[in-house]
């Protein structure tokens, strides 16, 4: 095998993605430098202060977290996790609250299955239904494989168990794949669990509630204390201690291709020589890093059927300490909250009372996804100067839906900050805002980190594995170094 000691790779990106890549190409003897647009590493994978309060952007459970799940040793690997690393598993996952009853959603899918059949005996075949689903994708995790025709240290296979559980998965994908929570829920004649089963990610295919809660289920999706910052955090000293370089606010600009191989990136005023890229911002935004977008069957594929996946995060710093609340709050609203066409009926939002990492002693921060893709909206408020304003209202109607089923919160708001689409889209150069992929066909679709034609240049992040999310970054950060590792001799040093 060749020692690569001296070839120099620039990665474009320094969230997850780029820091893994960072990290592996490290380990394998390239000499790295990421360069990221932010001030920050993370990508999405982040969060923020604001008066004493920090509102988690990114993070609200890991895949992974559970030291049983193969993809565990990845996150070691990379630094994100270790042994010091608390992770929390509040439970019920989330809580609903029709009219005075709690109808909660547990980890243990046994004893949502119990709950469900006590509120509503009639329902008692669609219930069993709903819980056998769950089930089915109990033991189907992520596998992690390598790259045919990759040397590693050792070779990492899945086991035979992990496809017979992705075949009976992809059953229930194109069951279920292309009917919503909405509609599936009109399947329950109880209203108070039809409405919850409705509002959990309004307008989502119900398999992925059910691949949610499969991995719930098997123990895993736990949440690493400190969320974003502190998790992205390690990884970054990882990737330091290791020589990797970071360059902040250093926006890739153009990849220099001559003679269909890439030779370096140019930044700003600066030109980054490099004997490879590795592009880890999003590739459905990645036009302005080439003279003319690479004529690729796949890149073709991924960008007429990628669908985003995005919110509006509404989060509020208030003067009270509401522990008593759930951690993570269904809130179904008699008067929805209007977004440009988008009608938000509900509200999923998550309590920090009992983080004092979140909320300062005696208060509580606590952050509202608003689902829906109303990035247009936002896009031609900008555009018409009432950006602001449009963010106030929002926050406000908010406020005055939250208040109503949470009263000790009534004129204690201290900080509302509503982070749009485009608030994603400025910080982490996403397409559209969005931090994952919509998704209705079969699992398992995975785009080639490589396009013919164009040597030196390996693509990676969330597009490139849908629907998304911190695994699917973290992989295809890990396969872009082994394709580099393929085309160029070098043995891939393994998770040992």
């Amino acid at each position: 095998m060749k020692s690569n000691i001296n070839k120099k790779v620039i990665i474009i990106g320094g969230g997850i993605t780029g820091l893994t890549a960072g990290v592996y190409a490290q380990k394998c003897g390239f000499d790295t430098t990421i360069l990221e647009s932010h001030s920050i590493a993370g990508g999405n994978c982040t969060s923020w202060k604001r008066k004493g309060y920090l509102f988690e952007g990114g993070m609200h459970w890991l895949s992974g977290s559970n030291k049983n799940e193969r993809i565990n040793k990845l996150w070691r690997y990379i630094g994100a996790l270790n042994d010091n690393v608390k992770i929390h598993y509040d439970e019920p996952f989330v809580e609903y609250n029709h009219n005075g009853t709690p109808i909660c959603l547990y980890r243990d899918v046994n004893r949502t299955e119990q709950h469900f059949l006590e509120l509503s005996p009639q329902d008692a075949k669609e219930i069993k239904r709903f819980c056998k689903n769950i089930r089915k994708v109990q033991k189907l995790s992520m596998p992690i494989s390598d790259l045919k025709g990759v040397k590693a240290t050792k070779r990492t296979h899945p086991p035979l168990s992990l496809f017979f559980a992705a075949i009976s998965a992809n059953f229930l994908m194109r069951k279920y794949g292309k009917i919503s929570n909405v509609d599936y829920a009109n399947r329950f004649s109880h209203e108070g669990i039809r409405n919850f089963i409705g509002a959990l990610s309004m307008g989502e295919a119900i398999s992925m509630l059910f691949f949610t809660m499969g991995t719930l289920a098997r123990g895993d999706g736990g949440f690493p204390e400190g969320g974003s910052l502190p998790f992205v955090g390690r990884i970054e000293q990882h990737y330091t201690k290791l020589g990797g370089k970071i360059h902040f606010n250093a926006r890739a600009d153009r990849v220099v291709v001559e003679n269909g191989k890439a030779t370096g990136v140019i930044s700003g005023n600066k030109h980054f020589p490099a004997d490879a890229v590795i592009v880890t911002s999003d590739t459905m935004a990645i036009e302005k890093l080439f003279d003319a977008l690479p004529n690729c069957a796949w890149l073709d594929e991924m960008r007429k059927k990628t669908e985003p996946t995005n919110c509006a995060l509404v989060s509020l710093g208030i003067n009270a300490d509401l522990k008593k609340y759930p951690a993570r709050p269904l809130i179904r609203l008699k008067d929805p909250v209007q977004i440009g066409n988008i009608t938000c009926k509900s509200l999923m939002t998550n309590n920090y009372a009992c983080d004092p990492v979140y909320s300062p002693e005696g208060k509580t921060a606590m952050t509202i996804q608003l689902y829906g893709d109303t990035y247009d909206f936002w896009k031609k408020a900008r555009a018409e100067n009432r950006y602001e304003e449009e963010k106030e209202k929002i926050g406000n109607a908010v406020i005055e839906a939250l208040t109503a089923y949470i009263p000790e919160m009534a004129g204690k708001v201290e900080v509302c900050d509503v982070a749009t689409q485009l608030t994603y889209e400025r910080y982490c150069g996403t397409w559209k805002g969005s931090f994952m992929t919509a998704i209705t066909g079969a699992l398992g679709k995975v785009y080639p980190s490589v396009i013919k034609g164009l040597d030196n240049v390996y693509f990676a992040g969330q597009r490139i594995m849908p629907p998304g999310g911190l695994p699917p970054a973290l992989m295809t950060g890990r396969t872009a170094v082994q394709y580099l590792c393929r085309d160029t001799k070098t043995l891939f040093i393994s998770e040992e």
